[in-house]
């Protein structure tokens, strides 16, 4: 979790939706963005790293705790992290 993790943040559990970074293509004709997700796992001993199912324009894509899960970045600007999305 990153240093702004530091105020209090809401804890995931399975079935929420939250923004997953994508990283972006290494040519960089696609950016990278924000895109939906859903939780699929919380790890036990750290809340803030979870397994993801992301929904992106190409198909489903599934990130595990068991190849790692990812972590949460409060402010939405890492790539390959989660976040929640802005209140409307």
């Amino acid at each position: 979790m990153d240093d702004g993790a530091m105020q209090e943040v809401q804890k995931p559990t399975v079935g929420r939706q939250v923004y997953y970074v994508s990283r972006g293509s290494l040519d960089g004709k696609f950016p990278p963005a924000n895109r939906a997700a859903t939780v699929t796992e919380v790890h036990p001993d750290n809340p803030y790293i979870v397994g993801l199912c992301v929904i992106n324009p190409s198909g489903l894509f599934f990130h595990s705790l068991a190849d790692g899960g990812i972590s949460l970045n409060t402010r939405g600007d890492v790539t390959g992290t989660w976040h929640w999305p802005p209140r409307v």
